[in-house]
């Protein structure tokens, strides 16, 4: 993990006093709402419906056991016991008191952590696949380029009051799990014929209103430029982006109003004063930022656990585990487990005081103390001896975190609407209870098999609905909560936008709704056939039909 200097702790301890100092003048009446509100932004404090939250940055998803000791303390001694990860692969505190707040971004400091830059019209939280590192398909680790880009784009001063906010995703591996093509910056790794490192970039995703897939603009940058290129892709947008209307300034309406060929030539030509200059990566550089993600000091190991085996076939509800929650390593006798925070009963992605701290033991005796976060609000433990995984899962029971449906779908995206957030149209936290609990049987989910449902309760999207291979959007009729449910997204390779299936529904007709849906899919598919394969094969008319009753 990165290791913060002298420079970041001064830079932090300077922050936080004058964001103490901000905040004593606020509820001292001497500065307006107004006024506080771009200096709480950026420091990751909103006000939400019932209180203030605070948003907490964990860059590229990584943190070491003792951060996530600190983020249990905080929870417990400043919030109400638990905190809620989402879909950056951050974490967010629903009820902190405000003048509590200078406290816990001191906290946060004491053990390099921030809320810098998680909220505001800024370069927010470069994210990227949970595995990296670890994982078998990789091309390269790409959290030495989520530092570098971290660095450069923390603080920046050209960029710190964007149109709009923007986000930027890092893909290593040859399957995406960042969501990569709807980033207002997507970024893959790969090689060109001469097995040179560098990146395919994408511009203009994004979700929310408007719903668009990242066209590609480059599609071999060498590793080198990676600054000096994305400099001139945000110097064009920061120019160019709308700032009359913010429904209409994410770069992805600039980009699809200018045209992709159009914009490319924009960037192509603010690049040509950039390539090659003080922004170029040196090999000096970048082997820096590599050494703080060397590998952890990994045993040789047989291929196969014969211990593992042997446990595998004695004890069935392990091996349901092991099959939906373990993946592959890169180094023979070690797998990846996630833990899977999606228990039916429990808003999906809370994790409690007591599991926070639990998790850090975990991690500290079984996976070098170190953990991940990923964008379906899951924890990954990525570096596990084969032969410890009949142990962590006994442990994981005995803490309600042992869900063995990972990627089944009751492990639900959701975001916290109505229940907590301002600017929800509907709550979200309710919807997924109702489907957890309509689909609470662990043979039923395995038989529909690999399937997303992704839920959020307003327009911004921030449960990535539009992307669920059944997505629900909560919406606002007359002072009601309806549902709008979608199908056929996807954030995978072949990633695609969910189809609206039709008129709205309310919230007790949800889970009978979704079941219909499934029925479809399970009456119909082909052999082995997921979910997205079989709309995509039969197209959205047999699902309405048979949610409406008739063909509309």
């Amino acid at each position: 993990m990165y290791r913060y200097d002298n420079y970041d702790h001064q830079m932090l301890e300077d922050r936080i006093a004058q964001f103490r100092d901000q905040t004593a003048r606020f509820l001292k009446g001497e500065l307006a709402d107004t006024e506080f509100l771009p200096l709480r932004l950026q420091n990751g404090l909103y006000i939400q419906r019932l209180a203030p939250m605070l948003r907490i940055a964990i860059p590229y998803g990584m943190l070491s056991s003792t951060q996530l000791r600190k983020l249990a303390y905080i929870s417990e001694y400043y919030d109400k016991g638990y905190g809620h990860f989402t879909t950056r692969q951050n974490i967010q505190f629903n009820w902190p008191a405000l003048e509590d707040v200078p406290d816990i971004l001191e906290h946060l400091a004491e053990v390099e952590m921030h809320a810098i830059q998680t909220s505001g019209n800024c370069i927010r939280n470069t994210s990227t696949d949970q595995f990296a590192g670890s994982a078998i398909n990789e091309i390269a680790d790409s959290r030495p380029y989520c530092e570098i880009i971290r660095q450069w784009s923390t603080f920046h001063p050209e960029f710190a009051y964007l149109p709009r906010k923007f986000k930027i995703a890092v893909c290593g591996t040859s399957d995406d799990q960042a969501a990569t093509q709807v980033h207002d910056i997507g970024l893959f790794i790969v090689r060109n014929d001469a097995g040179e490192l560098g990146f395919r970039v994408l511009v203009g995703g994004g979700l929310g209103r408007t719903p668009v897939i990242g066209k590609a603009i480059r599609e071999f940058l060498p590793e080198h430029e990676l600054l000096t290129y994305l400099d001139a892709i945000l110097r064009v947008y920061n120019r160019e982006g709308r700032r009359d209307n913010k429904y209409k300034a994410r770069i992805k309406i600039l980009v699809k109003e200018t045209g992709v060929d159009a914009f490319r030539e924009k960037v192509e030509k603010e690049w040509q004063s950039l390539k090659g200059g003080p922004l170029r990566l040196t090999d000096t550089e970048i082997q820096r930022c590599r050494g703080f993600f060397d590998e952890p000091d990994y045993k040789e190991l047989p291929a196969q656990s014969a211990k593992l085996s042997e446990e595998l076939s004695r004890d069935v509800l392990f091996a349901s585990w092991y099959q939906q929650n373990v993946d592959a390593h890169k180094k023979p006798g070690y797998a990846i487990v996630t833990i899977c925070l999606k228990t039916t009963g429990v808003a999906p992605g809370d994790v409690t005081t007591e599991q926070m701290n639990f998790i850090a033991d975990v991690a500290d005796r079984y996976s070098f103390g170190e953990l991940r976060i990923s964008h379906e609000q899951n924890v990954i433990l990525a570096d596990i001896e084969q032969d410890a995984l009949y142990e962590i899962w006994q442990a994981l029971k005995s803490n309600q975190l042992s869900a063995a449906n990972l990627g089944l779908l009751t492990d639900i995206i959701c975001c916290p609407g109505g229940d907590f957030c301002a600017l929800a149209n509907a709550k979200s936290i309710p919807i997924a209870e109702s489907i957890q609990r309509r689909f609470d049987d662990a043979k039923r989910l395995q038989d529909i098999g690999d399937i997303s449902l992704n839920i959020s309760g307003c327009m911004n999207a921030c449960g990535h609905h539009h992307v669920g291979n059944i997505g629900i959007l909560g919406v606002d009729k007359k002072g009601a909560e309806f549902y709008q449910v979608s199908l056929g997204g996807s954030a995978e390779n072949t990633t695609s936008l969910g189809q609206i299936v039709g008129p709205s529904f309310a919230q007790d007709e949800v889970p009978d709704v979704i079941e219909k849906i499934v029925n479809v899919y399970t009456r119909r598919r082909e052999g082995d056939e997921r979910f997205i394969d079989t709309f995509n094969r039969l197209g959205m008319a047999p699902f309405k039909e048979e949610v409406y009753g008739k063909t509309n």
